[in-house]
């Protein structure tokens, strides 16, 4: 069995990314009656809700700014309930007119993402004049419901829709910095890094952090999700250093988090933002088995591109709601080679499979949902792709064709029965076919499209639940399990109550196009013009080396083809 691990999380978009992930670790918890083939301990510890029953909760230390905790309290996120009242317990939820969410539809400037054709219920409000001229709205289909989500709105904090209860001790606020505003923000690398200098604020992290170290059985190490944009890389590097320290021999995961950028028009901000994640891949990487950014941005660099999209997904990518539900569904995937019940792999196992000879920023790639029709064979599934269907969260241009050093692969939400579609005493279809089980199918076709790449892969049967509040933008093409449809739907679609999901870390030559774009986007940064991001503590001597490090990193990920690309980048130079 696995060990336990502590999560850190740090900044608002990772928070927004981590309470959509436990809300989906919390509805697989609501599914007892099948098989479990991930070891929820590995990530949740044991609570008391309400009324005295039983719960979980996330062995989780989080960071968040002022005023960016919404509902939950600021000492933490409220006692263990006690357990001395055994009598009926109801519950009541007042509908507050000052919320902090805002009205699907209302104000927002971005534009559903995807090629879903599916027409979202505020864009029905909002496309048309009057409504009373159209008479009384009919009822609701359960789609719309679940899309209009709690109070019918999108969430703004990722505190206003905790799906689990969170320890007294998991939420720590810091008061130095506001969560929003014009100023007072915490957006320089510099600022993060002084904030864990202070005493007091070491003191509480430690604190909180030994809490759940020391109740843990097996410490197999730590998951990191930071802010990779914002002052939070800062933070994230000091606290990786901390770990690395502390705890050596522990494995250190870390996932860079960045929006999808909408607006790159304030020139001053987006420079900031540029060397907020150079710094933060350098010295996340430095200090962690593996490090692996994760956005659905179309570029992390100077020239915006635009976001990733999904075929059978239309999401707006100016809610971080929205794209950091995408993320969860695929940090709940990656991060299953550590969790299986029937493994005794951990952190640093997957780490060592992805980090040799210096590699140790990885890639994530992600197919949500995965397309394969209800019924059909992983075989069936897989020869209709000429490519592997899923995108990367690299913020880098897909390639196609691209191959990799190394990867681990989990495809999950498929059916393990490998009753053949070939008919007896006729020759397989295709080799994968002839494969004897999902693992061998899977395994036989990471083969074939990455020949000579070390592979790693996981079959489960376990879906992806999406259970509210996880947003309903998905295809009305698709089936309440996230199957493909024969044909498509005659009345209006019923909410997905699950997906299926192929999701892969891999150590590629992508992340050389990557890297060596943001060295190069900063050598052609004027940072005379960014003087107060380097007063806040950055040494220009410091800043030099950093770069030089970001272009060490990428050389360990160059082939025959990037070294030809950067040359042909030198000459047009």
């Amino acid at each position: 069995m696995p060990g336990e691990a502590v999560t850190l999380q740090l900044g608002p978009y990772a928070g927004s990314a981590g309470a959509h992930w436990w809300g989906l670790q919390a509805a697989a918890l609501r599914r007892p009656t099948e098989a479990a083939e991930l070891l929820s301990s590995a990530l949740l510890r044991p609570a008391q809700a309400p009324g005295g029953r039983e719960s979980h909760a996330p062995r989780l230390v989080a960071l968040e700014l002022k005023g960016g905790v919404g509902a939950l309290r600021t000492e933490g996120a409220g006692a263990e309930a006690p357990g001395t009242w055994n009598g009926a317990v109801a519950a009541y939820l007042e509908r507050d007119p000052g919320s902090r969410a805002v009205r699907a539809g209302a104000g927002s400037a971005g534009a559903a993402v995807g090629a879903g054709p599916a027409r979202f219920p505020q864009e029905e409000a909002s496309s048309s004049g009057s409504a009373a001229a159209r008479g009384p709205a009919p009822a609701p289909s359960p789609l719309a419901a679940a899309q209009e989500g709690p109070l019918g709105s999108h969430v703004q904090l990722w505190s206003d829709h905790p799906t689990v209860q969170l320890h007294p001790k998991s939420l720590y606020v810091i008061r130095q910095y506001m969560h929003d505003g014009d100023c007072g923000c915490l957006e320089a690398f510099a600022q993060g890094e002084g904030l864990l200098q202070d005493t007091a604020c070491m003191e509480e992290l430690e604190d909180r952090l030994h809490y759940f170290v020391e109740e843990c059985d097996y410490l197999q190490g730590f998951q990191v999700l930071c802010d990779l944009h914002n002052g939070f890389s800062g933070v994230g590097a000091k606290v990786t250093e901390l770990l690395c320290d502390e705890y050596s021999g522990k494995g250190i995961l870390s996932w860079g988090l960045t929006p999808a950028l909408s607006n790159v028009a304030d020139s001053q901000r987006n420079a900031y933002r540029l060397m907020n994640t150079a710094l933060g891949i350098v010295h996340l990487s430095t200090h962690s088995s593996l490090f692996c950014p994760l956005s659905l941005s179309g570029s992390l660099g100077l020239k915006p591109r635009p976001p990733v999209t999904f075929p059978y997904i239309s999401y707006d990518a100016s809610l971080n709601d929205h794209s950091s539900a995408i993320l969860a569904a695929a940090l709940d995937t990656l991060t299953v080679p550590y969790r299986l019940s029937s493994s005794q792999g951990s952190i640093l196992h997957l780490a060592e499979t992805l980090n040799f000879s210096g590699r140790k920023v990885a890639a994530a790639w992600v197919s949500v949902p995965f397309p394969a029709l209800h019924g059909s064979s992983l075989p069936d599934a897989l020869c209709t792709h000429r490519d592997v269907p899923w995108k990367p969260l690299a913020s880098c241009r897909e390639r196609k064709g691209s191959s990799c050093f190394a990867q681990s692969v989990v495809l999950r939400g498929v059916c393990k029965d490998r009753r053949s579609s070939t008919s007896a005493g006729r020759q397989p279809r295709s080799p994968l076919h002839a494969c004897e089980s999902t693992e061998h199918v899977l395994q036989h076709y990471l083969h074939t499209v990455f020949p000579g790449a070390f592979s790693t892969s996981h079959v489960l049967e376990q879906p992806c639940y999406t259970p509210p509040p996880y947003p309903q933008f998905f295809s009305p093409c698709l089936s309440r399990q996230g199957f493909l449809l024969d044909k498509p739907p005659t009345s209006s679609p019923a909410a997905v109550e699950s997906i299926p999901v192929l999701a892969a870390l891999q150590s590629a030559p992508l992340l050389h196009t990557l890297l060596y774009g943001l060295y190069k986007d900063l050598q052609k940064l004027n940072t005379r013009r960014c003087a107060s991001f380097f007063s806040a503590g950055v040494e220009q001597d410091d800043f030099q080396e950093a770069l030089h490090k970001l272009r060490t990193l990428s050389q360990c990920y160059e082939t025959e083809l990037e070294a030809d690309e950067s040359e042909d980048e030198a000459d047009s130079d």
